[in-house]
C-alpha cells in the first residue's frame, strides 16, 4: 500500500469542496432574485416584490456557508432577512420589529468587526459622526414622535457598523456605507421628505448591494486569514 493510500482522510477537506459547489448556483440564485425584485419594483408589481424580497437574505446566507462564512456573517444575514420580512408589512409594529431585527444584524457585525484588531480610520469615523448628526438634526421634527428615539439609536448603531466595516477592506467599507444611505432613504420616507422616483427601487438596490459586499468583505478576510 502507497504511502498516500494509507493516509487519514480529513473530513473538513473532503467535505469544503463538496460543499463549495453549491456556491456559485446559491451566488446566481440571489442575483436573479435581486434583478426579479428591483424589476417588479419598478413596475410596480407589488406581489412580485413581496415573493422575491424573502428569498434574497436566505440565498445569500446559504452561499456564504458554503464558503465557510463566520457564523456571525450568516447570522447578521439571516437578522437581515427577519426585518425584511417585517418590513413588508405597513405598520408602525411591523417597523419597530424590522428595525430591531436589523439591529440586532448590525451587533452581529459589529461584533464580527471587532475581531480584527485593525484600527478604524478616525477621519471616517468622524465624518459619519458629523453626517449623522447633521441628517438627525434635519430629520427629527418630521419623524412620529414615538419613532424618533428608535430611530437615533438605530442610526448610532448603523453608524458604528459601517464605520468599523472598513477595517475588513474596500468592499465591507462599500457595504456598510451603503447600507447607512438605504436606511437614510426610508428615514426620509418615513419623515415625508420628497423623494426619488420609484423610492422602493432605490432603498433595495441600495440594501441589496450593501449586504452583497459585506459578505464578500467578510469572505474575503476570512480566506485571506485561512492557512
Amino acid at each position: 500500500m502507497s504511502a498516500t493510500a494509507s493516509r487519514p482522510t480529513d473530513p473538513g477537506r473532503a467535505t469544503a469542496p463538496r460543499a463549495e459547489r453549491f456556491a456559485r448556483p446559491l451566488l446566481i440564485a440571489f442575483l436573479l432574485a435581486a434583478a426579479v425584485d428591483l424589476a417588479g419594483l419598478l413596475a410596480g408589481l407589488d406581489t412580485v416584490h413581496l415573493v422575491a424580497k424573502p428569498l434574497l437574505m436566505p440565498l445569500l446566507a446559504g452561499y456564504a456557508f458554503v464558503r465557510g462564512g463566520p457564523r456571525l456573517l450568516i447570522a447578521a444575514l439571516l437578522f437581515g432577512w427577519g426585518g425584511d420580512v417585517f418590513l413588508l408589512a405597513d405598520n408602525d409594529l411591523a417597523f419597530l420589529l424590522g428595525m430591531g431585527s436589523f439591529a440586532v444584524g448590525h451587533v452581529c457585525y459589529l461584533t464580527l468587526f471587532g475581531r480584527d484588531r485593525a484600527p478604524a480610520a478616525l477621519a471616517t469615523g468622524i465624518a459619519y459622526v458629523l453626517v449623522l448628526a447633521v441628517f438627525l438634526v434635519l430629520i427629527w421634527s418630521d419623524l412620529p414622535a414615538e419613532l424618533r428615539v428608535p430611530v437615533a439609536g438605530y442610526s448610532l448603531l448603523l453608524t458604528a457598523m459601517a464605520w468599523r466595516a472598513g477595517v475588513l477592506g474596500r468592499y465591507a467599507a462599500a457595504g456598510g456605507a451603503l447600507f447607512l444611505l438605504s436606511d437614510a432613504l426610508i428615514a426620509t420616507g418615513i419623515a415625508e421628505w420628497p423623494r426619488l422616483p420609484a423610492p422602493d427601487f432605490w432603498v433595495m438596490l441600495t440594501y441589496i448591494a450593501a449586504q452583497l459586499l459585506l459578505a464578500l468583505g467578510v469572505l474575503g478576510a476570512a480566506r485571506a486569514d485561512r492557512p
